[in-house]
């Protein structure tokens, strides 16, 4: 879970280093097909079965949502905020598990969880309306804050889809035949593709080919690996130190860090997501 950590806080860095250069769709498809090819060496696909049934069905849901639509929607958020801000918006995925499984597994809303889901929701309002005069990102885009979301939600239905395919199927596997779904349902962005490589500068290919081999093909297999051995929530609530460590390395290499507000905002949104691990450590012990 360290590696995955460091790997996706440097997605939301090279995707805000290319988003001038690269639109949302063909940045997309042009990291998941690098991130297949990656795993076809780290996956080995031919030595597995592919999946039926059930659990097939569950994979091409988390390949068409987690690595297809999620994608486009992050890296159209971006093209609105800075990197540190979309990470802390993207890390209400966390709570939104947590609310997904008080429908879909019949959890219940227990007191923390509404709690924690309106702290979350305030801290969403105050980085939505946070403002920055320093640089030309606006963290106040109100647009680029719900394209977040909806990344963060469909971040949160993925971790859960997956999950239960892990039972039988390979981390790495599992990572291939959904980066390899993502790819397909992005192919119609693959003519913008070819005139946007072909017009961007060795850097910026240079970031491409990091997203799809480190942040995608590595980063989502270590966190396979992870999710296969715990539970969704405790592997969830690692990547609470996204947006840190997201924030310090956009510093570091791009110049941009979030508004004074949307740190506040950021950490409402954490500590509504403890709020709501507070009521997990506390039915573990029950």
């Amino acid at each position: 879970m360290g590696v995955t950590v460091l790997l996706w806080a440097s997605a939301f860095v090279g995707i805000r280093a290319v988003a001038d250069v690269f639109e949302p769709g063909p940045l997309s498809l042009g990291r998941l097909l690098v991130g297949a090819l990656a795993l076809v060496v780290l996956a080995r696909p031919w030595r597995h079965r592919l999946p039926h049934g059930r659990t097939l069905a569950l994979v091409v849901v988390y390949g068409v949502l987690w690595f297809g639509a999620y994608n486009v929607a992050l890296n159209a958020g971006e093209t609105y905020l800075d990197a540190g801000t979309a990470a802390l918006v993207v890390n209400i995925g966390p709570i939104l598990i947590a609310l997904l499984a008080g429908i879909v597994l019949k959890e219940g809303f227990p007191r923390p969880l509404v709690v924690g889901m309106a702290v979350a929701f305030a801290g969403v309002v105050l980085i939505a309306t946070s403002t920055r005069h320093d640089t030309s990102v606006q963290t106040a885009s109100t647009t680029g804050v719900l394209l977040c979301v909806l990344a963060a939600v469909l971040y949160a239905v993925g971790a859960l889809t997956q999950k239960p395919t892990l039972r039988t199927v390979a981390p790495a596997m599992s990572v291939w035949m959904a980066c390899t779904i993502g790819a397909v349902v992005c192919l119609p962005f693959a003519p913008a593709l070819v005139d946007q490589v072909g017009s961007a500068s060795a850097g910026d290919v240079a970031w491409l080919v990091y997203l799809g081999v480190f942040p995608t093909a590595i980063g989502f297999t270590t966190w396979s690996y992870a999710l296969r051995r715990l539970s969704a929530g405790q592997v969830a609530s690692t990547t609470y130190l996204v947006p840190a460590v997201a924030t310090l390395i956009s510093w570091v290499l791009l110049g941009e860090v979030p508004a004074p507000l949307a740190f506040v905002g950021g950490a409402l949104c954490l500590l509504g997501v403890a709020i709501t691990r507070l009521r997990r450590r506390g039915a573990a012990t029950s």
